[in-house]
């Protein structure tokens, strides 16, 4: 079932449970969990979270994938990661109630599905629309004449973005600071290749990024950050 063809008050009534909440804040890594580590995370019995995780997938939240004994599951799609995004700017989900002390560290910078999100995210479109390299028009980030020079001057192929089946460079209402940041391929690619240089680095069992003291450097040279 895709999630668009959800009547509301059932996809309300799938997002009423905090546990299930919860189990979704924990996928918008784009992670792939099991059931038990769902369970364990959620603090939930096997049983018990098979009856949640059965929920998600029948509302067309999730899916799952059977890979010998166990079972794996993953958020649907970006449209999913997007509408999480979205109800995070009007309401508190798990996360952040349920790992307060992660709060600072989640705003600063965290993955957002398959992009950066979080004030490092935002600052650094904020310097690519001051420097021309993108313009801020609706809901896209249109690249420009000078797009290309620059992304490949960090190893991306603006070109090779252009041929996916999905916007280059789209605006993702950021929910901690409340402007955008960039998703669409080019979001997705800038995340791979902070993490690949080595300019940050993922943290374990959260959302949350973490700066090298290479990327420091690295986004102070880029973008003129200083963080």
């Amino acid at each position: 079932m895709h999630l668009m063809n959800i009547p509301l008050h059932q996809l309300a009534r799938v997002l009423a449970d905090p546990t299930r909440a919860s189990m979704l804040m924990m996928l918008m890594d784009a992670r792939v969990l099991t059931a038990g580590e769902l369970a364990l995370q959620s603090n939930v019995s096997p049983q018990a979270a098979s009856a949640h995780l059965a929920q998600l997938v029948k509302g067309g939240l999730l899916q799952v994938e059977k890979r010998g004994r166990n079972r794996y599951f993953k958020l649907s799609g970006s449209q999913v990661a997007e509408f999480i995004e979205a109800m995070t700017r009007v309401c508190v989900f798990p996360e952040a109630t349920g790992r307060a002390t992660q709060l600072p560290a989640l705003k600063f910078a965290r993955t957002c599905y398959d992009h950066l999100a979080g004030r490092l995210s935002v600052e650094i479109a904020d310097k690519m629309i001051a420097n021309g390299v993108l313009i801020l028009s609706g809901t896209e980030f249109p690249p420009t004449s000078k797009s290309a020079a620059f992304l490949d001057s960090i190893g991306i192929d603006l070109k090779a973005l252009r041929t996916r089946r999905r916007p280059v460079a789209r605006c993702c209402l950021d929910w901690s600071e409340r402007r955008p940041h960039v998703a669409g391929a080019l979001g997705a690619a800038l995340l791979s290749k902070f993490e690949e240089l080595k300019w940050i680095a993922l943290t374990r069992g959260s959302r949350a990024v973490r700066v090298t003291i290479l990327g420091r450097t690295e986004f102070g040279r880029l973008f003129g950050l200083q963080l």
